[in-house]
């Protein structure tokens, strides 16, 4: 039984069809009408954004079906990463729990149950500093959940506790990660370039809050919870947000059943990592070859 439910937070900019398809799908949630929502609506960049972000205020300006909501308007363009450190920094000042979106996030039925499951579960095991609601399309099946080391930011909460270990200067989560020789491990032992997007971020060709967010938990032994079956999807991977490109590697099914919750050890899962580690090596080879590797899957080969 949850004693208590995480508020939730949505951060939402200039793409009105991406925000209600998120919140319609929130809605949908049982825990939905019992959890306070608070909105965090980014500023216009300049007039030729301005009419979309007028109606992205004005559709969440009438939502309901939540125990209440609340509206955060920046008056100027804050940025996607300053916008969530400072949104989450907020609301942890007034909760010691939360549940945190962004407007590109859709998500299953059971998403609030299991997020609100697991932040009651976890809350007092400190090497735990996060849950996680997206799981990649991993082509082999994944247990039921599951600990991976570092932190992830596609539909996730956290505690107070957690958040404090945040380290906003990428500068210096890259010398450690160096000192301590762990460039391997946060690229996921090779399978894909974290590393590079840190540097990106410290020279300023990314804004990435979420891969400074990964760094602070790998490098304080953290752990995050992840599902087996995919409770979110990720719909902005369709090049309408400012930081993303046109791709179709991070689609997955959105399961329609309940993610059962049970206290694990808290300890990396070795095997799920090599799964995910597959999965990322999968995305580099060439096109015709991904393109048998499904074909054959299709078949059952």
């Amino acid at each position: 039984m949850v004693s208590e439910l995480a508020p939730i937070v949505l951060f939402v900019y200039n793409r009105p069809r991406h925000a209600r398809l998120t919140v319609e799908a929130l809605q949908k949630n049982r825990l939905a009408s019992e959890s306070e929502l608070y909105v965090y609506a980014d500023g216009p960049r300049g007039e030729s954004d301005r009419q979309q972000v007028e109606e992205v205020r004005d559709y969440l300006g009438g939502v309901d079906g939540f125990a209440r909501v609340t509206m955060i308007k920046r008056e100027h363009n804050m940025g996607l990463a300053n916008s969530i450190i400072s949104g989450v920094s907020d609301i942890l000042d007034r909760y010691n729990r939360v549940i945190v979106l962004e407007d590109d996030m859709v998500t299953s039925p059971h998403f609030l149950r299991y997020m609100n499951g697991a932040l009651e579960l976890y809350e007092h095991e400190e090497w735990v500093i996060s849950v996680h609601g997206y799981v990649y399309p991993a082509q082999e099946s994944l247990p039921e959940t599951f600990f991976l080391k570092g932190a992830d930011c596609w539909g996730w909460g956290t505690w107070k506790r957690g958040w404090n270990q945040f380290e906003p200067d990428g500068a210096k989560l890259y010398r450690e990660l160096k000192d301590r020789r762990l460039e391997q491990r946060f690229d996921l032992n090779g399978s894909y370039d974290y590393t590079q997007m840190l540097k990106d971020q410290i020279s300023g060709k990314n804004d990435s809050w979420a891969i400074r967010w990964y760094a602070s938990a790998l490098l304080n032994d953290r752990l995050t919870l992840y599902p087996g079956r995919s409770l979110v999807q990720n719909i902005g991977t369709d090049k309408s947000g400012v930081h993303c490109v046109a791709t179709n590697d991070y689609l997955t099914k959105v399961t329609l059943e309940p993610i059962h919750l049970e206290r694990l050890w808290p300890e990396e899962n070795g095997a799920a990592l090599t799964i995910l580690q597959r999965y990322f090596e999968s995305l580099r080879l060439p096109f015709h070859k991904r393109l048998l590797g499904k074909l054959k899957e299709a078949a059952g080969c």
